[in-house]
């Protein structure tokens, strides 16, 4: 880990250039560390997959001062990497059909049966990293290589909440109603995002996605409670710890 400053309000903290879950534990650990000083020229933190950036009250602290301050250099990962948990959530998906009409697509590009498709995205354990690009929105790591699938080579313009995609090494859920170019493969019920609710995104970084299949009649009877407001998440998304 190393800093480096990057104007006279900020600076970034760099970690190994690779993108997998010991990193990631090593990011959030770092941004929890500086939040817990409570430094009081600490403006933001944003962490993104193997970076964090800092913004500093530059016109009462310089760079190096406020490096110093927060005593980097002297963080213990070993830590870190014996506590680690993470939360399991697990959403209802209706793969195939109308739900999910490029299921055959993925599964003719890797040679597979559409029941295979489903078992590989349906036994992953897939790690948010981050939440952007749209409310709600994944950034999702984990996905098994044998559904690798390119993005389409013209987008849709518009894809259905709740829709379940592929775009090369990665898979998603879609949080609300837009264009997009991922491979749609199946739709959850369940709305992740919902500013009515609270929380209003139903996962946040750390936790880990599991998807699993659920038939056209139980997603119907799932779609009918969330439009009225009375979805049971304790019964369908089953939040849980990961041991």
């Amino acid at each position: 880990m190393h800093s480096r400053q990057i104007s006279e309000q900020s600076f970034m903290i760099y970690f190994e250039a690779n993108i997998n879950e010991r990193i990631f534990d090593e990011v959030y650990a770092v941004v929890d560390y500086i939040n817990s000083l409570q430094h009081p020229f600490v403006k933001e933190i944003v962490p993104s997959y193997r970076a964090i950036l800092v913004y500093f009250d530059g016109m009462s602290i310089n760079y190096e001062t406020i490096v110093d301050e927060l005593k980097l250099n002297d963080f213990n990962f070993d830590r870190v990497h014996e506590q680690t948990r993470r939360r399991i959530v697990n959403i209802p998906v209706l793969y195939g059909g109308k739900w999910g009409p490029d299921l055959e697509i993925v599964a003719e590009h890797n040679n597979l049966s559409v029941e295979n498709v489903i078992r590989y995205h349906t036994e992953g354990y897939y790690l948010v990293y981050m939440i952007g690009f749209m409310p709600g929105f994944p950034f999702l790591g984990g996905l098994d290589e044998h559904i690798h699938t390119p993005r389409k080579s013209e987008p849709r313009l518009r894809i259905k909440a709740g829709s379940v995609g592929i775009a090369n090494n990665q898979t998603g859920v879609y949080p609300a109603d837009s264009p997009g170019g991922w491979q749609i493969i199946g739709r959850t019920p369940i709305d992740v995002f919902d500013l009515n609710r609270t929380p209003k995104i139903l996962y946040r970084p750390g936790d880990k996605i599991k998807f699993y299949p659920i038939n056209e009649e139980q997603f119907l009877h799932i779609e009918r409670y969330v439009k009225k407001g009375l979805i049971d998440y304790d019964e369908w998304v089953m939040i849980d710890d990961d041991h």
